[in-house]
């Protein structure tokens, strides 16, 4: 999700949630206190040199019960960010405290915003020699129809 798709996003709605992948919320008391620009320039394992820029969110679960943020403070801490930092409009990562500091990508379902999980890859599989996941064979229908694959000594388990 873009930052434009966030900002979208708040104008339609009266109070902020976030749900964790686990479908847990994040506490409605939560605190967003960072919004950054990281950009992390490196190489690949295959060479390639690359750059990288997002847009960060940190949520931040505190015990303040009396000061629960609302979409429209969250998008003029947004504009601030992007006049102060030179943000533009890249994809928001989320920040949140779990056993460590966890990442997240950022989806939305219309009511509430969806952490969602992010993963590692090689992104120079074909430098590395890893080969491309094994496609399923495909079987014909016709050949489905014509076979007793379930019968015993079919050789189907």
């Amino acid at each position: 999700m873009t930052l434009n798709q966030v900002k979208t996003a708040l104008e339609h709605l009266e109070t902020l949630a976030f749900q964790l992948p686990n479908g847990e919320l994040v506490p409605s008391h939560f605190h967003v206190t960072e919004i950054g620009k990281i950009a992390k320039h490196f190489i690949d394992c295959g060479g390639t040199v690359r750059n990288e820029t997002v847009v960060n969110f940190q949520l931040w679960n505190a015990n303040d019960y009396d000061h629960r943020l609302h979409p429209e403070k969250l998008v003029h801490i947004i504009q601030l960010s992007e006049k102060a930092l030179g943000i533009e409009d890249w994809e928001v990562e989320v920040e949140y405290q779990g056993e460590t500091i966890q990442k997240f990508g950022l989806d939305f379902d219309g009511t509430r915003f969806l952490l969602t999980t992010k993963q590692t890859d090689c992104l120079a599989k074909d430098k590395c020699g890893i080969p491309a996941p094994a496609s399923k064979p495909k079987i014909k229908l016709s050949e489905l129809q014509s076979s007793s694959c379930c019968e015993p000594g079919s050789g189907c388990c």
